[in-house]
């Protein structure tokens, strides 16, 4: 094992089990957020995460989960998807960087030095606010709050105004939230959740912000892209966007192709769902040029991926 791998492994350990508390922030450093997502060659926003271009992150948002889930099944990433949610807004449709929070069953002594990290740093009001003070423009706020819903409600209508008008986005927590009347208020807000409670959150507290968190069979890490839809959510790794959005939109292009030559009975159905042949290749890359309109990217990003493609 090579000396950058064991950092790595030493940070991921620290930053997994909360033990950084001792001696670091309640958020990791810019370099530790760094060193968990090196993967990413691109710009970075201040506090470290990814900064994926917001105009890719959009794009996402025209492609299906089945498509996502694919593209990072094949990379080897197979624990991307959670399902099941209850959500305030079914038929939105919302994409953006993944701030991540971690909360735990409260502790009295682990909470105070919790308490006493976040007075260190400058932090006001209830731990659960936290997360919220340092959400950017396109962020979305992502809790894993352990499934709990009676006690677990992270937000209410107040804290859900203040995280829209910071990010312009919603909320995915593994547990709940209250005041699902006054969020429905907040337009354009939306909110992904396991329940919905009147309770207060009570007995529980935060255990870092921006730190690895599984959310039910997902693993997310701090700058993922999520993609999250009435039928689930797929966190996507952060170097991984470009190559679902690419894929998903060449194979929408393949399959409208494909669809408008069934239906003027160029081809059979054998000959479009096997391999095609060079002739029909070279029908499809006439096709494209006669529909670039249809183009989802730009000709240029397209001809790069079908440099490497082997169709």
């Amino acid at each position: 094992m090579n000396k950058f791998s064991s950092q790595l492994l030493a940070i991921l350990f620290l930053l997994c089990s909360g033990l950084y508390l001792s001696a670091q922030k309640v958020t990791p450093s810019p370099a530790e957020i760094k060193a968990l997502t090196p993967h990413w060659e691109g710009a970075r926003l201040p506090d470290g995460r990814p900064k994926v271009p917001l105009e890719l992150i959009n794009r996402l948002a025209n492609i299906s989960l089945e498509e996502a889930w694919g593209v990072l099944r094949n990379e080897g990433y197979h624990s991307q998807y959670e399902g099941n949610w209850e959500v305030l807004r079914p038929d939105q449709v919302m994409v953006g960087r993944a701030l991540t929070a971690q909360y735990w069953p409260s502790r009295p002594d682990l909470e105070n030095l919790i308490k006493e990290k976040g007075k260190a740093e400058g932090r006001i009001g209830g731990s659960n606010s936290w997360p919220i003070d340092v959400l950017s423009n396109g962020d979305i706020y992502v809790a894993d709050s352990y499934g709990k819903i009676v006690g677990g409600t992270l937000i209410g209508d107040n804290l859900g105004n203040s995280i829209y008008a910071k990010s312009k986005n919603g909320v995915i927590f593994y547990g709940s939230s209250r005041d699902r009347e006054g969020l429905e208020k907040i337009e354009g807000f939306n909110a992904f959740v396991k329940g919905f409670d009147p309770s207060f959150i009570q007995n529980m507290m935060l255990g870092g912000i921006n730190v690895p968190i599984r959310i039910g069979r997902a693993m997310v890490l701090p700058g993922d892209v999520v993609l999250a839809k009435q039928g689930g959510i797929v966190f996507v790794p952060a170097h991984l966007v470009e190559k679902v959005v690419i894929n998903a939109e060449f194979i929408s292009l393949r399959d409208q192709f494909g669809h408008q030559r069934l239906r003027e009975g160029k081809y059979t159905p054998g000959q479009i769902d096997t391999r095609w042949t060079d002739a029909i290749k070279a029908d499809f890359l006439s096709w494209l040029d006669q529909n670039a309109d249809k183009l989802p990217m730009s000709r240029t990003e397209l001809d790069a991926f079908l440099k490497d493609r082997t169709w």
